[in-house]
């Protein structure tokens, strides 16, 4: 067994002498339990060697004598530090020249308060929700102004990262969009959010960019097309898109050998738009034999029954799937390793479902901007989740490369 060193024996005394007042978690956790007091005076201790440095001597050293500068007294100020308060009694000297660098002049909080704020902002909290949390944390009061100033910094950094370089191949893109409502000089009025979301050669998910618009067109999409390829996108195998008109051929017209599959999950959701809730049920188990089938034709056989049994009731349904038809059957000739991949859009729905839970409290932004950086960092911490590649992914792979031969080593 290694003898402990003088250095290691120092320590543990020290820790043995704070222990001597130890009188349950309530006399170490709490406000002026022996956790805080050590914080308090690792800190002041730290900013007394700060001021050391500055001065160039320790205090009480002769050396300082007619130096031209000295120590003035202490201050004191409130920090918000981890799960407390502090209250700490910070160095001044004569000059008024003494700039601390632990905690510096001005500061409230310590390293990480601000990334607090952006967790719960990220979460959907509003201003005052966020206020309301750190009041009851922490016992301060923080300003909307303060609020608004460690989110303002988010902008610069989506503007680098929509305009990130991509990668050059995407096998799988998932485009989709979501309308939230902003207010635009005293009115309330809809905003798309548009979404891409790629799956790379290694099975990963990546949010390739968000856009917002007045409202979600086939020309809009055209230009976020446009952007991808830009930013450095040179093939894309299989892009899944809603029922919009025109979307389809917006993609072609930049990426003509790609394959264009018609999310069935916007398809059934449509499709049961107006069907009663009594309904609902039995619309969707009749609705899976058409898009589960084995190959197109049995699909064709499971739409005509389909028609056959609830066109009196609901007519629009198959006329909406057989107006869609050229669009959907693609998927059809996917082997199945390929189809566990795209099946019912799961990626893009997943993500759509999180951003709801975050978005759902929000009556309307009171800004684009706002829009902008609540989508980003909810989406930012979602992203965290996506560790593993998608599941089966390593045989759809293989499917790809067959199926796309000579475009996978692009």
């Amino acid at each position: 067994m290694t003898k402990p060193t003088e250095d290691q024996k120092r320590r543990d005394e020290l820790i043995d002498e704070l222990l001597m007042d130890y009188q349950g978690p309530e006399s170490f956790w709490g406000q002026s339990g022996l956790f805080t007091q050590l914080k308090k005076r690792i800190i002041d201790r730290t900013l007394e060697a700060e001021m050391d440095n500055h001065l160039g001597y320790t205090k009480h050293n002769p050396q300082g004598k007619n130096s031209g500068n000295s120590r003035n007294g202490k201050g004191k100020k409130t920090i918000v530090m981890d799960s407390d308060s502090l209250e700490l009694e910070p160095p001044r000297d004569r000059n008024g020249t003494f700039e601390p660098q632990l905690i510096p002049k001005r500061q409230k909080y310590f390293q990480g308060f601000d990334d607090k704020i952006l967790a719960m902002y990220a979460r959907g909290m509003s201003v005052r929700d966020i206020q309301a949390c750190l009041l009851e944390m922490y016992q301060v009061d923080v300003s909307e102004g303060l609020i608004s100033q460690a989110t303002e910094g988010i902008l610069e950094e989506v503007k680098a990262w929509q305009n990130r370089p991509l990668d050059a191949i995407y096998p799988i893109i998932f485009l989709d969009c979501l309308v939230v409502k902003s207010r635009e000089e005293g009115r309330v009025c809809n905003r798309s959010v548009y979404l891409a979301l790629g799956v790379t050669r290694e099975g990963q998910k990546e949010l390739l960019g968000l856009w917002i618009a007045q409202s979600e067109g086939a020309k809009f999409w055209l230009g976020v097309i446009t952007e991808l390829k830009n930013r450095g996108v040179k093939d894309i195998f299989i892009a899944c898109v809603d029922g919009l008109k025109g979307f389809p051929e917006a993609i072609e017209s930049v990426f003509p050998d790609t394959q264009i599959q018609l999310c069935i999950v916007h398809l059934i959701r449509n499709s049961v738009k107006y069907v009663s809730w009594k309904d609902r049920k039995a619309v969707c188990e009749d609705l899976k034999p058409i898009y589960t089938a084995a190959t197109e034709q049995q699909a064709q056989i499971a739409l005509d029954a389909f028609g056959k049994k609830w066109d009196s009731q609901y007519p629009t349904i198959s006329q909406l799937w057989h107006t869609h038809w050229e669009r959907v059957i693609p998927f059809f000739d996917y082997p199945e390793d390929i189809r566990k991949v795209i099946y019912t859009t799961n990626a893009i729905e997943s993500l759509n479902r999180s951003l709801r839970k975050v978005i759902k409290t929000k009556g309307a932004f009171p800004s684009d901007a706002s829009i902008v950086k609540i989508f980003y960092l909810a989406l930012a911490h979602i992203a965290k989740k996506w560790t593993m590649p998608i599941r089966d992914w390593k045989a759809a792979l293989s499917q790809f490369a067959i199926r796309f031969a000579g475009r996978l080593e692009l």
